[in-house]
C-alpha cells in the first residue's frame, strides 16, 4: 500500500500566484487600431480591468514596429497612448499606462538606432523580436549598435523561435553580451506548442529570463494567465528577486 501511495500520489495544487508581486506588464498590444492588437479603446479598457483584477498597477504597452507593415512611429503611438490615458483617467481607473513599442529587426532599424527615433522604458530598456521563420542574419551587429547607442536591448520571447530551441549555447552568448530575455508568462500554457513551453521552463530554470510579459493582444490572452496562477514556473519566475519587472 506504501508503495501504490508513493507511485499515484498526486503533486499538491499550489496556490494561485499573486501577481500584485510583478506589479507591471512589459510587453502588450493595447494601441488601438496600429497592429495586430485591440481594435478600439474600449477594448483596451476591458483588458486594463482585467490586468487590474489579476493585481497589475502599471502596463507598459508595446505596439509592433515594422517598417513593411505596422509603419509605427513614436508619435503615432503616443498619439494612441494619449486617447488611452485620457480614457483611464476619465474612468479612474487604478492602474498606470505607458508605451514603448516592439521592435522588429529589419533593415530600418538600424536607421532608427542611428537617429535615436526609438521608443524606450525604464532605464533606456529597448524591446526587439526577430522572424519567427529564419534567423536573420545582422542579430549580432544590431545587438551591438543597440548597446554602443546606450540601449539595453531585451530580446521578446525567444522561447518562441524554432531556430533556438536548445540552442543554449547561442542564448548564453547574447546574455554575455549584455542582452536581457523577456519570456511570454502564456508560453508556460502550451499555447504555442510544447516546445515553446519547454523552452520557457528551461530558461526559468536556468535562471536566464530578465522580464517575463503578458504579450496580450486580447482578453483571452489574460485569461490564459490568469488560468495560469497554479503553474509551478510562474510561481518560481515570479519570486525572482530581480526581476525586472517588479522595478519599473
Amino acid at each position: 500500500m506504501g508503495v501504490f501511495n508513493r507511485l499515484f500520489k498526486k503533486t499538491p495544487q499550489l496556490e494561485p500566484a499573486d501577481l500584485s508581486i510583478l506589479k507591471t506588464d512589459v510587453h502588450s498590444h493595447l494601441i488601438a487600431g496600429i497592429d495586430d492588437g485591440v481594435k478600439t479603446i474600449d477594448e483596451a479598457i476591458v483588458m486594463l480591468r482585467k490586468f487590474i483584477e489579476l493585481g497589475y498597477t502599471k502596463v507598459i504597452t508595446t505596439p509592433h514596429v515594422m517598417s513593411d507593415y505596422y509603419k509605427n512611429t513614436p508619435e503615432i503611438i503616443n498619439a494612441g497612448l494619449d486617447d488611452l490615458q485620457a480614457e483611464v483617467q476619465r474612468l479612474n481607473l487604478p492602474i498606470a499606462v505607458e508605451a514603448a513599442a516592439e521592435y522588429y529587426l529589419d533593415h530600418n532599424l538600424s536607421q532608427l538606432i542611428e537617429s535615436k527615433n526609438i521608443l524606450t522604458f525604464g532605464d533606456n530598456y529597448m524591446l526587439f523580436e526577430l522572424s519567427f521563420t529564419t534567423e536573420q542574419n545582422r542579430i549580432k551587429e544590431s545587438m551591438f549598435e543597440l548597446i554602443t547607442e546606450g540601449y539595453k536591448p531585451i530580446i521578446a520571447h525567444i522561447e518562441r523561435y524554432p531556430f533556438y530551441f536548445n540552442e543554449w549555447a547561442k542564448i548564453e552568448d547574447y546574455r554575455n553580451r549584455g542582452v536581457l530575455i523577456q519570456v511570454n508568462t502564456n508560453s508556460l500554457s502550451g499555447q504555442y506548442g510544447p516546445q515553446v513551453k519547454k523552452m520557457a521552463e528551461e530558461l526559468i530554470d536556468r535562471d536566464w529570463v530578465d522580464l517575463i510579459g503578458s504579450d496580450s493582444h486580447h482578453l483571452g490572452h489574460l485569461e490564459v494567465l490568469d488560468g495560469l496562477r497554479t503553474n509551478p514556473h510562474l510561481h518560481k519566475i515570479i519570486a525572482k528577486e530581480n526581476l525586472l519587472n517588479k522595478f519599473l
